[in-house]
């Protein structure tokens, strides 16, 4: 049977306080890239089932040039940054001072700034979310998967046939000079990871304990 999770509005809310706190700190990071403020917000959640996520992934593909970064350890998941040529010319011009904009082939530099984006944004969410649940985990270095990417998803869409994704979508806004680029974000784990995370969440809600201070 398949594993099923239920989550109160309580509990969406807690989750989704602890990933703007790990985008707050990403963005001090972001910032000092970008040279300029830098605000990153999670406006929703979304959770949603394997074939919506395969196709939902599917039409990224065709239009955004997609970073991975698995998370490992005690919970198992991973992160989709998503980036449209129009976020790669931006963030060319803003990041690297190069006008040129994107033609469709990513250089060098320009493959090393996504990747290092990329390891920011994972890296804060995962280290808050380790933090603050007291969970080991850690970020992957990000790659750039070739190829249809349910093939560099096994490890929650094939590994464990029995585990239903929850993904959770998340649109950070990146803002420079009081011009604003969304960059969507895909972060999910397999149910079992979940179902840890809302036990863990519950442990604190009944032990009259405040999780988010627990930090």
């Amino acid at each position: 049977m398949m594993m099923e999770a239920h989550i109160s509005e309580l509990e969406r809310d807690i989750i989704k306080e602890i990933l703007n706190i790990g985008l707050a700190r990403a963005a001090d990071s972001f910032a000092a890239i970008a040279k300029d403020k830098v605000l990153l917000k999670v406006p929703d959640l979304k959770l949603i089932e394997i074939k919506e996520l395969l196709s939902l992934v599917s039409e990224y593909e065709s239009t955004h040039v997609i970073i991975q970064s698995d998370i490992k350890g005690d919970f198992n998941g991973a992160t989709l940054m998503l980036f449209s040529d129009d976020h790669i010319a931006r963030l060319t011009q803003v990041c690297l001072g190069d006008d040129s904009g994107y033609k469709g082939e990513l250089s060098v530099m320009q493959e090393s700034l996504l990747l290092e984006i990329s390891n920011i944004i994972t890296g804060a969410l995962v280290t808050q979310m380790a933090n603050i649940l007291k969970a080991n985990i850690y970020g992957s270095p990000p790659k750039a998967p070739k190829g249809y990417i349910a093939d560099s998803l096994k490890d929650i869409l094939v590994q464990h046939p029995l585990f239903q994704p929850l993904v959770f979508t998340v649109i950070t806004r990146f803002t420079h000079n009081y011009k604003s680029v969304e960059l969507p974000l895909l972060l999910f784990f397999d149910s079992k990871t979940f179902l840890n995370i809302i036990d863990i969440i519950r442990s604190f809600e009944l032990g009259k304990n405040n999780l988010l201070d627990a930090e």
